[in-house]
C-alpha cells in the first residue's frame, strides 16, 4: 500500500500543477481518481475519457474524473485495495484479476459464457446476471456500477488445433484459475499456469504448445510469430469491472450517481465498435504472417461449448459455493432468454 500512497501523492502534485490556472474557476465538488492498466491508445482508456467528459457535462462540472492509465497508481491488486480502503476513488479492472478478491467474478472465466451476438451479450451483461454479479462486490467493500466488454480470447498452438480432438495431449498456458484449467482438461489438453511475462519464451521453447488471448494481444505480444496455428474461437469473454469506493459513492448526490452509471452504459456500443476495429486490424496483420488460421462457425462454437462449459461450470461452483450456484442459475436463465 505504501507504493500506492507515494504514486498518488506524486500524481496529485502533477495534477495540481496542470490545473492550477483553471482550478479556481472550475473547481469540482467531487473529484474521483480512476486508475487502470491499459495504455492511452487502448479502448478502455479512450472510453473512460469519454465517460469523464459526459459526467463533467451532465453534472455541470460538479463531478470530475481524473484518469490514470498504464498502472500509474500501482498494479491492479494495489488499485483494488486502494478503492476498498478509500485511498483511490475508482478503478476499471479486468475481471480475470479479481478472482482472488471476489470468487464470484470468476464466473467470467467460463468459456462461451456470452453469446456471439453483441446485443445478446449486452443483454446478459447489462441484465439481472450482470446486476447480481455486481452486487457480489458489495460484501467485499467496494461498489460495482457495471461491466464493460473488452474483447474475447482465441486459441493458438504450435500443434494442429483444427478440431476438438486435436487438442488431446497438448499443453496450454493459462492464468492461475481452476476454471481455465478445467476448460482445457475437458478438451483432453493440460493447462499450465505461467506468468504472462514468461509466455512468449515458453511458446518459443516448447514449455507449452499454446495459449489463449484476444487477437490484439496476440499481435501486440508477437505470439503469432512463435505459433503455427490460430483458432478464432472467441470462447473467452474479457470483461472489465467498474469499481468505486463506497464512501465516495455514497457521498455523491443520487442524481450524480445516476449520471455516472448512465455515462458508463451509454458508451458501451462505441466501446464494442472500437475494440472490434482494433481486433480486426490485428487479425489482418496476423493473417499476413505464416500462421495457419481456422475460424469457427456458430455450429462449431456450439460444439466446443457443449464440451467445455459443463466442466468449467462445475469448477466455478466448487470455488464460489452457494453464491456461485445462485449466480449460475440467474445466468443460465438469462442466456436461454438471450438465445431466443
Amino acid at each position: 500500500m505504501h507504493t500506492l500512497f507515494r504514486k498518488l501523492a506524486a500524481s496529485a502534485v502533477a495534477i495540481s500543477c496542470g490545473f492550477a490556472t483553471a482550478g479556481a474557476a472550475f473547481a469540482a465538488d467531487y473529484v474521483a481518481k480512476i486508475g487502470h492498466l491499459e495504455s492511452t491508445q487502448q479502448s478502455r482508456h479512450i472510453h473512460l475519457e469519454k465517460v469523464a467528459e459526459l459526467v463533467r457535462e451532465r453534472t455541470g462540472g460538479a463531478v470530475e474524473f481524473q484518469i490514470f492509465p498504464q498502472g500509474q497508481l500501482g498494479q491492479q491488486r494495489e488499485m483494488t485495495e486502494g478503492v476498498q480502503l478509500g485511498t483511490l476513488e475508482a478503478t476499471v479492472a479486468p475481471a480475470a484479476f479479481l478472482g482472488g478478491f471476489n470468487p464470484a467474478v470468476s464466473v467470467l472465466d467460463i468459456p462461451f459464457l456470452l453469446p456471439n451476438d453483441d446485443e445478446a451479450a449486452q443483454q446478459i451483461r447489462g441484465g439481472p446476471f450482470g446486476e447480481e454479479l455486481c452486487d457480489s462486490f458489495t460484501a467485499r467493500g467496494v461498489i460495482c456500477v457495471g461491466l464493460w466488454p473488452n474483447g474475447r480470447k482465441n486459441f493458438t498452438s504450435n500443434k494442429m488445433i483444427d478440431s476438438i480432438e486435436a487438442f488431446e495431449g497438448q499443453k496450454f498456458r493459462v492464468m492461475d484459475s481452476n476454471i481455465l484449467i478445467e476448460q482445457f482438461n475437458a478438451l483432453g489438453a493440460s493447462a499450465i499456469a505461467l506468468p504472462f511475462g514468461e509466455l512468449y519464451t515458453a511458446l518459443q521453447t516448447g514449455v507449452v504448445d499454446g495459449q489463449e488471448n484476444p487477437l490484439d494481444t496476440i499481435l501486440k505480444m508477437k505470439f503469432h510469430e512463435v505459433q503455427d496455428y490460430l483458432v478464432v474461437s472467441n470462447h473467452g469473454a474479457m470483461e472489465d469491472v467498474i469499481l468505486f469506493n463506497p464512501a465516495f459513492w455514497e457521498s455523491l448526490p443520487e442524481e450524480h450517481r445516476a449520471e455516472i452509471v448512465g455515462a458508463f452504459n451509454e458508451v458501451i456500443p462505441d466501446l464494442i465498435a472500437h475494440k472490434a476495429a482494433a481486433v480486426e486490424a490485428a487479425f489482418e496483420e496476423i493473417r499476413q504472417g505464416d500462421i495457419e488460421v481456422f475460424e469457427l462457425s456458430d455450429e462449431q462454437k456450439a460444439a466446443y461449448r457443449e464440451v467445455m462449459y459443463p466442466a468449467a461450470r462445475a469448477a466455478f461452483i466448487e470455488r464460489a459455493g452457494a453464491e456461485g450456484e445462485a449466480l449460475i442459475a440467474v445466468y443460465e436463465e438469462q442466456y436461454a432468454a438471450a438465445q431466443q
